[in-house]
């Protein structure tokens, strides 16, 4: 799937990296890496691979305002318990808990969660952005201090 979606260039980077802040456990980092080991623009992978992750978060964070649990389970395979047990989070951080949605695995759960629990829309997606601009600023930074190669994907 990754080649698959890193012979469509950006559009791929894009769409892999929607994909991946919603209903399927991909990988969009090593789709980024693998746009930028193709020679991609390192400015427009990282807008590219921002703007899909954040677009897919705030999907993630309008289902879960949407509060329909045949939608949260169905797509997101999250529990009713398990959004519960995110409430102490969301009560201790509140929007800024929305920084930390590029993290994998628990990263989709904070979002539905934010939207769940209405948490201010506009603060999300503000922190949101900033979290998920970060980590692809950080994986484009390593592949140009690493010249190019990251031995640990090799």
């Amino acid at each position: 799937m990754i080649d698959l979606l890193a012979g469509w260039g950006y559009i791929g980077l894009f769409i892999g990296s929607f994909v991946a802040a919603t209903v399927v456990p991909f990988s969009s980092d090593i789709l980024l890496v693998g746009i930028l080991m193709g020679g991609g623009d390192p400015v427009l992978s990282l807008i590219w691979a921002t703007s899909g992750n954040w677009l897919g978060g705030l999907t993630s964070f309008a289902i879960g305002w949407a509060g329909r649990w045949e939608w949260i389970e169905k797509w997101f395979r999250v529990k009713r318990d398990t959004l519960e047990r995110q409430k102490s989070k969301v009560d201790r951080y509140g929007a800024l808990l929305a920084f930390m949605t590029w993290l994998p695995f628990v990263g989709d759960v904070f979002a539905i969660a934010l939207g769940f629990y209405k948490l201010n829309p506009w603060k999300c997606s503000i922190y949101m952005l900033l979290g998920k601009a970060s980590r692809f600023a950080a994986w484009t930074l390593l592949f140009h201090c690493f010249g190019g190669h990251l031995p640990w994907l090799a």
